[in-house]
């Protein structure tokens, strides 16, 4: 199956899309630091199940627009854009799909819009619902070392780190949080403040074989273009996001869900992530199944991508 690209309005700002086949649709929203690419595998693999798949590039990401202003980042910009590409895709209806940053877009869109979308498929990250307090007030910092999510907070700051030099960034990033990398469950997400972030991350020996240097060629020359600050910025808009989600405290995904994550996966070693996805079904009353992939890292649809193909076509041909 072809895959084909071209270029629509939503919500505002011009939007690149990736596209294969014909048939329902199903759309897929990729995360941090990735592009349309991360679904290459799922697009080819959807279309060829009679489906109309759509991998767009995220908003300030790749040739997608990137507004400037930190606050046009928001989960409800991010959701709006995808009601907004059903409509400019001609569909009235669709299946959403989110890895990493991607899982919450996909998640409250569910939440927002459940006559909008009627099945919805959660990678790596599972439904959070809105806690007591501004989230970065939680997150960890000693004086060593900081959470990844607040280093990102400051403008700049992780711009300068990552753009210095985009392909070593870009390489550390997507093996180092990988199945086959060594993590420390206690320095889970924590960066040391005696040095640059990717400075104390380990480089890997050999290339794992879910990857090729031509993949990590094709994210890399993809940042040297649009530059980090699109994707940083969506981690600068998590406390304002829980500001704005006030009217849906409490509220539950009512839609059929799927979640899926691999067991190696850092965002399930997080503090609470253990007893948040054993109870997910409280949250998303028709949760259809939990997968937890052995031996698989945070790159799920990346690193099995024939587990990941066959869940999310189970799971949309039984939504029919």
């Amino acid at each position: 199956m072809e895959i084909t690209h071209k270029f629509l309005t939503t919500n505002g700002i011009k939007m690149h899309v990736a596209t294969a086949g014909e048939g329902p649709l199903v759309l897929l929203c990729h995360g941090f630091p990735e592009s349309w690419y991360s679904w290459r595998h799922q697009l080819k693999a959807l279309a060829s199940a009679g489906y109309c798949a759509v991998a767009p590039d995220m908003r300030g990401y790749g040739q997608t627009d990137k507004p400037e202003a930190i606050d046009q980042y928001t989960l409800l910009h991010l959701t709006g854009d995808m009601v907004g590409l059903v409509e400019a895709l001609g569909f009235k209806e669709a299946v959403i799909v989110g890895h990493d940053w991607g899982a919450p877009v996909a998640w409250h869109s569910a939440l927002f819009r459940p006559d909008k979308f009627k099945g919805v498929v959660g990678l790596s990250v599972p439904f959070r619902p809105r806690g007591d307090v501004p989230p970065t007030t939680t997150m960890n910092e000693t004086n060593d070392a900081i959470f990844y999510q607040l280093y990102f907070q400051k403008p700049g700051i992780a711009e300068a780190d990552l753009e210095k030099d985009v392909d070593r960034s870009l390489s550390t990033m997507l093996l180092g949080v990988a199945g086959s990398a060594n993590v420390e469950s206690a320095s889970v997400g924590m960066i040391p403040k005696s040095v640059f972030w990717l400075d104390s991350r380990i480089p890997l020996n050999a290339m794992p074989s879910w990857i090729t240097q031509t993949d990590i060629d094709f994210y890399s020359n993809e940042f040297k273009r649009s530059g980090f600050r699109g994707g940083l910025n969506w981690y600068r808009n998590i406390d304002r996001n829980w500001e704005l989600l006030a009217p849906w405290a409490g509220a539950k995904v009512t839609i059929p869900a799927l979640y899926v994550a691999g067991d190696r996966d850092l965002v399930v070693r997080f503090p609470g992530a253990d007893k948040l996805i054993a109870n997910l079904g409280q949250f998303v009353p028709q949760l259809r199944e939990t997968i937890m992939l052995p031996d698989c890292g945070h790159w799920t649809q990346q690193e099995r991508p024939e587990d990941i193909n066959a869940a999310l076509i189970r799971f949309v041909k039984e939504l029919n």
